[in-house]
C-alpha cells in the first residue's frame, strides 16, 4: 500500500516543497527502489528484545539516512532541535522542523507502510531515538546487520 495520506494531518508532515517526484535525481529514485524493503530505520540499533527495537539516528549537517521502510508501529523523539528534508515514496518532498523532545507516534494497519529518507538541512547535528513495537499488525522486516 503506497497511500501516505495518513501523514497529511500530522505536524511532522512539515511543509510540502515538492510533488510528483519533482527534483528527484535518477540516483534518488534508484535508492528508493534498492531500499524499498530496508527495515533499518536508524543508523544504530541500540537495543532489541522480543517486544521492541530501539534505534538512534544521528545526522551531521548535510548528512542523510537512506530510504527505509517503516511497517511497525513506532514513535520517535527528537533529542535536539533541527530541520530535515524528507522524500516519501509517493513522490513528495517535505521540509520539517523539530523541537527538542518533540515526539510523534505512528500506527500502521496491515500492509500499510512509510518509505522515506531523511536529510539534515540544518546547521547542527540532528539526533532522534526511534522505538519500534514488534507486536504490530505487520511482521518486522528482516535486518541486514553487517
Amino acid at each position: 500500500m503506497t497511500d501516505t495520506g495518513f501523514l497529511s494531518d500530522l505536524p511532522l508532515a512539515g511543509e510540502l516543497v515538492g510533488t510528483d517526484f519533482e527534483g528527484w535525481s535518477p540516483e534518488l529514485r534508484a535508492e528508493f527502489e534498492a531500499h524499498s524493503y530496508d527495515g533499518e530505520v536508524g543508523s544504530r540499533l541500540l537495543s532489541a528484545n522480543d517486544r521492541v527495537r530501539v534505534w538512534e539516528i544521528r545526522l551531521a549537517p548535510g548528512e542523510r539516512w537512506h530510504a527505509h521502510r517503516h511497517v511497525l508501529d513506532y514513535f520517535w523523539t527528537a533529542v535536539n532541535a533541527g530541520r530535515s528534508r524528507q522524500h516519501t515514496s509517493d513522490g513528495t518532498t517535505r521540509e520539517v522542523s523539530y523541537d527538542a523532545g518533540e515526539t510523534r507516534h505512528f500506527t500502521f494497519a496491515q500492509d500499510q507502510y512509510l518509505l522515506h529518507d531523511i536529510e539534515n538541512i540544518g546547521d547542527t547535528e540532528l539526533v532522534f531515538t526511534t522505538v519500534e513495537h514488534l507486536d504490530s499488525a505487520n511482521a518486522p522486516l528482516p535486518l541486514d546487520r553487517r
